[in-house]
This record gives C-alpha cells, sequence and structure tokens, in this order.
C-alpha cells in the first residue's frame, strides 16, 4: 500500500490532515509528486514534512521556480515565490540549508516497474498540463500515452481523476473512488493536497494498492480557514490565494 500525494503548495493545514489520514489507514509509504511550496504561508513547515515522511519526492515546478527563476507564472504566483524564497533564506541558517539542499536534489521523474511518477505529464514531467478537457486533443493525448508503458501517476492541474487510453476522463466520483488497473494504459491524476480546483475544498490524495492493482481516491477535511487567515496578512500573497480555498477552485 502506498499513499500518493502532491500539490501541497505551503497549505501546513492540508498537509497535516491527509498525513494523519494516511497513518490511519496504516500506510507508511507516500510518494510527493511535488510543488510543496508556492502560494501558500508554510513552505519550510511543509518542506520539513515531505523530507521526513516521503520515501519519494518528485520536482515540481513551484519548487523548480524556488530554487531558481519562475518562468511562464502569472503575476501572483511569481509573487508567493520571491515570497517563498525569502522565507528559505530567513533564520534556521541549518534548516533552511537542508530543505534547499533537498529541493536542488529532486528528480523531474521516477520509474518504478510498471509504475512512472511525475508531477506534470510524461512528456514534460515539470511543466505540462493534462486537463480534463484536453481528450479532446487526440494528438496530445496519443504522445503522451506513447510515453507511458503501463500506468502514470500526475499532479499539476489539482484535478483528480483517471484518463483512459481511449481518451476518456472520469472524475473520482464517475469511478466511486476506486478504480482497478488492468491491461490498458492510464494516467491517474491525483489531486492537490494545498490547493483543490475541481469544486471540493476537501485535501485530495490516492492510495495505490501495488498488490491489488487498485487505486483508491481520497477527500480529507482540514481548516482551510486557518490557512486563509495565515496568508491574508502577507502582502506578497494574494487574498485570492486564500478565498480559493473555500470553494475549491
Amino acid at each position: 500500500m502506498r499513499a500518493i500525494i502532491s500539490d501541497i503548495h505551503g497549505n501546513l493545514e492540508a498537509l497535516e490532515a491527509v498525513l494523519m489520514d494516511i497513518r490511519g489507514q496504516g500506510i507508511s509509504e507516500i510518494y510527493c509528486l511535488g510543488d510543496i511550496v508556492g502560494y501558500g504561508p508554510n513552505p519550510c513547515q511543509c518542506i520539513d514534512h515531505v523530507m521526513k515522511n516521503c520515501a519519494v519526492t518528485i520536482l515540481g515546478n513551484h519548487d523548480q521556480a524556488a530554487l531558481f527563476d519562475p518562468e511562464g507564472f502569472n503575476a501572483g504566483a511569481e509573487r508567493a515565490i520571491f515570497w517563498t524564497r525569502s522565507q528559505l533564506e530567513a533564520g534556521d541558517a541549518a534548516g533552511n540549508e537542508a530543505r534547499w539542499e533537498f529541493l536542488g536534489e529532486l528528480p523531474r521523474m521516477k520509474r518504478d516497474g510498471e509504475f512512472l511518477f511525475v508531477h506534470g505529464s510524461a512528456r514534460n514531467p515539470l511543466n505540462e498540463y493534462v486537463f480534463p478537457e484536453d481528450v479532446y486533443n487526440q494528438r496530445k493525448m496519443e504522445r503522451i500515452f506513447g510515453l507511458v508503458d503501463n500506468y502514470c501517476f500526475q499532479g499539476h492541474t489539482h484535478i483528480p481523476g483517471v484518463f483512459s487510453e481511449d481518451y476518456n476522463f472520469l472524475s473520482p466520483d464517475e469511478v466511486d473512488f476506486k478504480v482497478s488497473l488492468g491491461d490498458s494504459k492510464v494516467l491517474i491524476n491525483v489531486g492537490s493536497v494545498g490547493q483543490p480546483r475541481d469544486g471540493n475544498n476537501k485535501a485530495s490524495y490516492i492510495i495505490l494498492d501495488c498488490e491489488e492493482k487498485t487505486v483508491s481516491f481520497r477527500r480529507v477535511e482540514y481548516d482551510f480557514e486557518k490557512t486563509a487567515a495565515k496568508i491574508y496578512p502577507i502582502t506578497e500573497l494574494d487574498n485570492f490565494l486564500g478565498d480559493r480555498l473555500r470553494d475549491g477552485r
């Protein structure tokens, strides 16, 4: 049994709630698909939790932006990244050195037998979005599926669900929150821990049963008002980043 999380985005309350839920399932192995930081008010604490609890962590585009410079980010996301970087440079020199080193060594993908783990897509592990509506872009989906041997797990869009090889997208509720992995290729988006965008404000993650070859989608309640209240006083973080947590948008 393996839990797979993604897109924490500095949301400590959501991450701690998800980690508690994972422990409640009796699961000790956790994979993180990136974007530990960005948008949220607790980047350092979230990195510390991931360092301590995750067996494998993949580099996300916001993690890379904190390390280097944000490219293609909108103004609000860019301000949030520069603020995040300032937090990773302030105080606690030993802790920050460990955090920088951790982020700097993250891989862009991980292969484990028939499973592929990326942040964005198999074609562009760091930056490519695969949205539900992309099922109508056959050429794009053909090229992505062509790079997947069996099953690919990804994040980045903050929208959980299953892409099938015949170019359909099924949301978690359409598969009754559980899907069996068969002979066909699938792309599984695990959703977002810290900033869900599918209209559900609960934190999202999945459980992969490697023996039974099933994927279960889970949603976890957390105190998003507490997270939002931390965001509002920080000038560099747009109020919108707190507001959207209530609606899951």
